[in-house]
């Protein structure tokens, strides 16, 4: 039987990362993010919002890049799997499904930039005519 478990999604942070590390010293970075949709409802024709929310876990150097570029509001784009977590608290059996991120880029502009939507570049230098080989 073939399994398949892979997840793309693009929303903003709903809080900021938090990082924690394991015993191994591994960082362990979570947040969550909100990722809407628009339908158009066929008894109204009306145009409807609905957003869906998602915990994030991300581990090691990308967890701790995570914490300490990203924000609340942040937009990013998450790449992973779906893992459910099992536990039992005060004798009541829990789960969450989670994304275990593979990839997380972030999207937008360098924090507090005034072009939110531009991607981030280097200025661009000129090279001087007397260093041109040719």
């Amino acid at each position: 039987m073939v399994a398949f478990n892979r997840v793309i999604l693009a929303g903003n942070l709903v809080r900021d990362p938090e990082t924690r590390f394991i015993p191994s010293g591994t960082a362990v970075t979570e947040f969550a993010i909100a990722v809407n949709s628009r339908y158009r409802s066929k008894a109204t024709n009306e145009v409807k919002e609905d957003v869906s929310y998602f915990d994030i876990v991300v581990f090691g150097k990308m967890g701790e890049n995570c914490a300490e570029y990203l924000s609340k509001g942040r937009p990013v784009l998450v790449e992973g799997r779906l893992r459910q977590r099992r536990w039992e608290a005060d004798g009541v059996k829990r789960n969450k499904i989670e994304i275990l991120a593979d990839n997380v880029q972030f999207l937008g502009g360098p924090r507090g930039s005034s072009a939110e939507g531009a991607p981030a570049s280097a200025p661009a230098t000129e090279a001087p005519d007397d260093d041109i080989p040719f």
